[in-house]
């Protein structure tokens, strides 16, 4: 009660005028504040070069690239993982691993096949990152079909309420087991490169 009248004193004509006189009348103090002073901090120059990779010296890229030829060339680059595409659908793969593709997809039991969209791969030290995808024969990835088979049985629910409409439908779907066999980085395909080009990035 006591709200709602103070609500309609203060939207009187006479109020609403007191109100304004003051705030345009009313001073704003202008003394500023010392501003603090950062010690040990570093430039903001050199903060922005180590975020931004398109600012680093070719020498340097140089010096990556001369050191993951070398790994690959001994073979002391680790295990190598990759990811890959296969149907649409992205996978990180490692040697012995065992994926499903699901849906129809031609190759049948058996099968070798070579997976071609490699979009990066790496090993202990290194990676390579492709702009999509890394250059055709660079990294070459070796698989196996294993098994082709139906997938476990899912169940479709539709209702529509004050319908008297239920239908339950059971269905399984095509899936592929692949297993993979290798994964190579092609010492040839690096030694051909001499620096770092706008195709792809060495880290």
């Amino acid at each position: 009660m006591m709200l709602n009248r103070l609500s309609s004193f203060f939207r009187t004509a006479p109020c609403t005028n007191l109100l304004t006189n003051l705030l345009r009348t009313a001073t704003v103090p202008t003394h500023s504040l010392p501003l603090p002073v950062a010690t040990g901090l570093a430039p903001v120059s050199s903060i922005v070069s180590r975020f931004n990779s398109s600012l680093v010296s070719p020498q340097q890229n140089g010096s990556v690239l001369e050191e993951v030829k070398k790994q690959v060339e001994s073979g002391s680059e680790g295990r190598l993982f990759a990811v890959v595409q296969l149907c649409g659908k992205q996978f990180k793969i490692t040697s012995g691993d065992i994926i499903i593709v699901e849906g129809y997809w031609p190759p049948t039991n058996g099968d070798q096949i070579r997976l071609d969209k490699v979009l990066l791969a790496g090993g202990k030290d290194f990676s390579l990152i492709g702009r999509p995808l890394v250059p055709q024969g660079l990294v070459d990835v070796r698989a196996t079909i294993i098994e082709k088979s139906l997938s476990h049985t899912r169940t479709h629910f539709r209702k529509k309420r004050r319908k008297q409409y239920m239908r339950i439908n059971f269905y399984r779907t095509q899936q592929t087991m692949i297993r993979i066999n290798s994964i190579d980085v092609n010492s040839g395909g690096l030694k051909n490169r001499n620096n770092v080009d706008d195709v792809e990035r060495f880290y």
